[in-house]
């Protein structure tokens, strides 16, 4: 794919992805954003847009810096999408894509002050599924900040580089009581990701069990090289 601002298909697979979640009802009102890193810069949904009616040509376009070039105002979220970019580009190189949600079942989750206790701190989950054990992995649970609270790029990121001194690429970490935040190589890899642990976090809202065993995340890590 051709990460450039000027790329339509890239802009109107941006505008498929947020349409795409809107209609399932991942999004709700202007909840959300999703973001893009360019060779250049950033692509990312404009502050209070609506996912599901976005407008290619009204994405905007920041560089490097965050200084916004074109398009409508940028999300409010942006300097977290940087962060997150700076961080996993560490072990996931071809981190392309960042999408954040306000997904009812893992809000639900964070909210039921049940927080997964580990060496690395609170998680959201536990390996519940092979699924998600491949697919999404480890989701740290952030505390509360308020929406757009520029702090919380600064914990993310550290977050993200706690995880990576032990060789685990995060994919996810879930804002308590906001929504998570998702990242992958390209657009619909992200919105798949998103979407496995939504699932996952509606099982267990729907049948609480434990994670699987040692040995059975260690077979998933011997055949399909999932990090865990």
């Amino acid at each position: 794919m051709n990460f450039t601002s000027d790329n339509p298909s890239l802009r109107q697979e941006i505008c498929r992805i947020g349409a795409s979640l809107f209609a399932r009802g991942y999004v709700h009102a202007s909840a959300g954003n999703i973001s893009v890193r360019l060779d250049h810069g950033f692509l990312i949904t404009p502050t209070d847009a609506c996912l599901g009616f976005l407008d290619p040509d009204a994405l905007a376009f920041v560089d490097l810096q965050g200084v916004q070039l074109s398009g409508q105002r940028a999300s409010k979220t942006l300097a977290l999408h940087q962060a997150i970019y700076g961080a996993a580009m560490g072990l996931s190189p071809s981190t392309r894509c960042v999408i954040h949600t306000h997904s009812t079942h893992v809000v639900a989750l964070s909210l039921a002050d049940a927080a997964l206790p580990t060496a690395s701190g609170p998680e959201l989950l536990p390996p519940l599924t092979p699924y998600f054990v491949m697919k999404v992995g480890h989701v740290p649970l952030i505390d509360y900040h308020r929406p757009g609270d520029p702090a919380v790029a600064q914990v993310v990121a550290a977050t993200i580089a706690r995880y990576a001194e032990q060789g685990l690429p995060l994919r996810a970490v879930m804002l308590s009581r906001l929504g998570p935040n998702v990242w992958h190589d390209t657009p619909a890899q992200a919105m798949a990701t998103l979407e496995e642990l939504e699932e996952t976090a509606r099982l267990q809202l729907l049948r609480p069990a434990d994670g699987l065993r040692d040995d059975q995340i260690e077979e998933l890590r011997h055949t399909f090289g999932a990090h865990w």
